[in-house]
């Protein structure tokens, strides 16, 4: 049982130190897009990878079905032919920007999410997206790496160990979904 407690109550700590205006703002950011039809794109590597999967089956489905105002969003990292022939053809590196390179709008949402916030991909993908006016979001853990100060937002897991800042990550993209599918719903 000491593994557990030790696990659940260091994941309960992270959570603690996490940024909930962050987080709102993101939230903000999220409805101006979806109220202004405006595209979210998200991307990872791994875990992070499912991560931006399962948000935007969360917010596409979730916090879009049966409503006038639908969420248009687009995780980077669920064309498998796409992203395997950049890699093979070109690099890994490239396997993200060149697809916001063909999708992307200025005043569009792109979130990307690292763990170290050091993956060459994500970096490059948030230094696009920053060029072209886009509002930026990062999703990272440990201390940011390179990948936080370049984001608009950056939403830090501050934890060493991968493990908490995939949960808080995931946490962080229930919360951002379910803004829109529990508050809104009260609402209506």
């Amino acid at each position: 049982m000491d593994f557990f407690n030790s696990y659940r109550n260091t994941l309960e700590a992270t959570l603690n130190k996490l940024d909930l205006a962050k987080v709102e703002q993101a939230a903000d950011w999220l409805r101006e897009a979806r109220d202004e039809g405006r595209q979210i794109f998200v991307c990872g590597n791994g875990g992070s990878a499912m991560t931006a999967s399962h948000f935007v089956t969360d917010i596409v489905k979730g916090a879009s079905y049966g409503r006038d105002k639908r969420f248009r969003a687009m995780a980077l990292t669920d064309s498998l032919g796409t992203l395997t022939a950049y890699s093979n053809d070109v690099s890994y590196e490239c396997v993200f920007v060149e697809q916001l390179k063909n999708f992307a709008q200025p005043g569009d949402v792109v979130i990307a999410i690292s763990g170290s916030g050091n993956s060459p991909n994500v970096l490059r993908v948030m230094e696009y997206a920053n060029s072209i006016g886009c509002k930026t979001v990062a999703m990272t853990g440990r201390d940011g790496g390179k990948l936080g100060p370049m984001a608009q937002i950056n939403i830090l897991a501050e934890e060493p160990h991968m493990g908490r800042i995939e949960d808080v990550h995931m946490i962080v993209c229930h919360m951002l979904g379910y803004s829109f599918m529990d508050r809104e719903m009260a609402k209506a």
